[in-house]
């Protein structure tokens, strides 16, 4: 068994790396799945929220209001702090728990956790491997633009939010260039996949 941290940053193109991964046949754990687990109605990660960001954050239904809670944060870093510390402990907790329900595991099997801030939280430390997928952040600013609706203040709030792209890539043990065609991004990934498959059926 291989533990790989798959990570980049927000409109890297992470995820067509994760649906690759997962197609060649990792076991992918999204973490922002798992955060909406977290957040949902009346579970403690959601009380302490509400508590701490006050109720003009939910939305009518009681559900957090992530855009509205992502404007809050994305312009604040003390309270993105905050809510890091409060949601990525548990986040990592729920990944362990996934591994170790995975019973019968087949010799060589690769687990990957697909998650933004794997290194600002100093998680990649816990993982056998990391992956960076890396784009131009005049290519992030465009494409969370144009994804998203945002603004270009707003884009360019949660891009300057995380690690630059360029000291991730200084973390990893592979970097995926999402700089060029689908196609390339794509044969890169199985590329690097079949390296990680190799070394987890070396530890079966």
């Amino acid at each position: 068994m291989l533990l790989v941290g798959l990570t980049g940053g927000i409109a890297s193109g992470k995820s067509l790396v994760g649906k690759v991964l997962r197609d060649l046949g990792a076991n992918l754990i999204d973490a922002d799945q798992i955060v909406h687990c977290l957040m949902e109605q009346n579970q403690q990660a959601w009380q302490e929220v509400v508590e701490h960001f006050g109720q003009n954050i939910l939305l009518p239904n009681g559900e957090i209001d992530r855009r509205k809670l992502g404007e809050i944060v994305f312009n604040d870093e003390e309270q993105r702090t905050w809510l890091n510390k409060c949601l990525h402990p548990r986040v990592f907790e729920a990944f362990l728990a996934s591994v170790r329900n995975m019973k019968n595991r087949p010799p060589g099997t690769v687990i990957v956790l697909d998650a933004v801030l794997l290194i600002e939280t100093g998680h990649d430390k816990k993982m056998d491997r990391t992956v960076v997928v890396y784009a131009e952040p005049e290519q992030q600013l465009e494409r969370l633009m144009r994804r998203n609706s945002f603004t270009q203040e707003q884009a360019l709030a949660r891009i300057r939010s995380q690690m630059s792209l360029g000291e991730k890539r200084r973390h990893a043990d592979y970097v995926i260039d999402n700089t060029g065609s689908r196609d390339y991004t794509e044969r890169q990934t199985k590329e690097v996949f079949a390296k990680l498959k190799q070394e987890a059926e070396r530890r079966a």
